[in-house]
């Protein structure tokens, strides 16, 4: 065997490896972790960028910034918790939720315009391209849904 042989090796398991770290990079669409935008249901308008990640095998969700005008200057002055008076951007939307068959459930999602928390439950659709956002008081017939589109964002 030639001292040359061993190269052709390198090269083709460097391009195995990018090609996973392409890969690994790309949007999970079977997780709701990853950037999503909420679409305003009257207006069908986009309303800001949330954040969904996974802690502890709980996934959370907080606002971030939309624009490079978002500086951070607004606050939650409403929120009774210990969210209150802490900056817009980066506030902790979502808590606390779980999968529990198709659905993820457990937790709850703040209004950060009126400081109330309410129970919610999302699930993805559309192949994870979507997710459908479920808030409500009590139990679950008594919310309002709202519709959530994954943003392919480089972040």
């Amino acid at each position: 065997m030639s001292r040359g042989c061993g190269k052709p090796r390198l090269g083709i398991l460097a391009l195995a490896w990018l090609c996973a770290m392409s890969a690994a990079s790309a949007a999970d669409l079977s997780s709701p972790s990853g950037w999503w935008q909420p679409i305003d249901a009257k207006t069908g308008k986009p309303l800001g960028l949330i954040r969904i990640y996974q802690e502890r095998g709980l996934f959370f969700a907080r606002i971030e910034p939309s624009s490079p005008s978002d500086d951070g200057s607004q606050r939650c002055s409403r929120c009774t918790d210990e969210r209150r008076n802490q900056p817009i951007i980066g506030l902790l939307l979502i808590r606390n939720m779980r999968l529990q068959g198709d659905e993820y459930v457990g937790g709850d999602i703040l209004d950060p315009d009126t400081g109330s928390i309410y129970g919610c439950k999302f699930r993805l659709t559309d192949g994870g391209r979507k997710l459908i956002m479920r808030g409500y008081l009590g139990i679950s017939l008594i919310g309002q849904s709202q519709t959530w589109q994954r943003v392919e964002a480089n972040r």
